[in-house]
């Protein structure tokens, strides 16, 4: 049996949904690779709690209930993720931090401790991706340990090991989809139940599909993160949030929707990136086509030139659906590097 030693920095739904994963598929993923994850330190915001003998996961989320981890009896009230992981031996950090698209931060400084001392990184965060892509992965590359972020874009879908693992006989001319599920949730509430973009908004929150304050993804800032993160991922392009050209769904009305279905088309908000385009913006999709997702469904087509079109479509949010991608690059890692682990 082998044992990877995970530091944890994030603890919010995405965060739990990872220590939920991990110790539901705890048992397969010894029987099946002989891998035991061992969690020997976790940070939130309250502060940070570590064992070097391996934490308890169903203790820390019964704790994590009503209160943060830096009170627990065991914990260190105020310590940072960064003070963490100078503190705490570890072979893989899993980074769930909020998303900052104006510095990155704090991901960005965790990545870089994590990387400048040759440890592995699985993140789901986006903001640090789509500000300093190029750079991080420089870091990774001269530092000989992983990078790894497919729960970045899309949550469950695929995409980017599908790209970079898959179809590696294929040169990927486009990547074109559907990269945020709160704007596809909305236009599908305004087609399928003839609400206005108000109404369709306010039952998005409601449902806890939509933040309270939703610029980030009805301005389609959200899309454009991962469209950057694509863009460099996929196709080898070096660019930042800043060279994206961005619309989103505000001014989409429901007589707009109506007029689309007459002629046979949906509206969605769609992520085009290629050698010549970094757009994203509201486009018509003909109905019963790839692009026809309903709900908070994410899908995206690669445009190849052996295989033709590939197109995959899961669940672009969700605490387990994303865990899923990032147990997913964990095991990638171990089995990468299992000899130096």
């Amino acid at each position: 049996m082998m044992r990877v030693r995970i530091c944890l920095v994030g603890l919010g739904a995405v965060g739990q949904g990872f220590l939920r994963a991990a110790r539901f598929k705890g048992e397969y993923l010894k029987k099946r690779y002989g891998l035991e994850l061992t969690f020997t330190g976790i940070a939130d915001s309250s502060g940070a709690i570590y064992d070097e003998n391996g934490l308890d996961i169903a203790e820390i989320l019964r704790h994590k209930k009503t209160d943060g981890v830096g009170r627990h009896p065991m914990g260190v009230e105020g310590m940072s993720g960064l003070e963490l992981l100078e503190e705490v031996e570890y072979d893989c950090l899993v980074e769930a931090t909020p998303t900052s698209i104006t510095d990155g931060e704090p991901g960005k400084s965790l990545l870089i401790e994590a990387l400048g001392d040759g440890k592995h990184v699985v993140t789901s965060n986006k903001g640090h991706l789509a500000l300093f892509y190029s750079e991080l992965m420089e870091l990774s590359s001269e530092a000989g340990a992983e990078l790894m972020f497919e729960a970045s874009v899309g949550g469950a879908m695929p995409i980017i090991n599908l790209a970079r693992e898959t179809l590696t006989s294929c040169s990927i001319e486009s990547v074109i989809g559907i990269l945020n599920g709160t704007t596809n949730f909305i236009l599908s509430r305004m087609t399928s139940e003839g609400s206005s973009y108000e109404q369709a908004l306010l039952e998005a929150q409601e449902l806890g599909i939509a933040e309270t304050n939703p610029a980030q993804d009805v301005e389609g800032t959200d899309a454009a993160c991962k469209a950057v993160i694509l863009a460099n991922a996929i196709l080898g392009r070096a660019c930042t949030l800043r060279d994206v050209s961005v619309e989103g769904i505000t001014g989409i009305t429901q007589g707009a929707i109506e007029l689309a279905a007459q002629e046979g088309y949906l509206i969605k908000l769609i992520a085009e990136i290629s050698d010549d385009t970094l757009e994203v913006g509201p486009r018509l999709v003909r109905m019963g086509s790839p692009y026809a997702v309903d709900g908070t469904l994410n899908m995206a087509t690669l445009r190849t030139d052996l295989a033709g079109e590939v197109t995959a479509v899961g669940r672009g949010a969700g605490s387990l659906e994303t865990a899923s991608a990032m147990l997913t690059d964990t095991l990638t890692i171990w089995r990468r590097h299992r000899k130096s682990i």
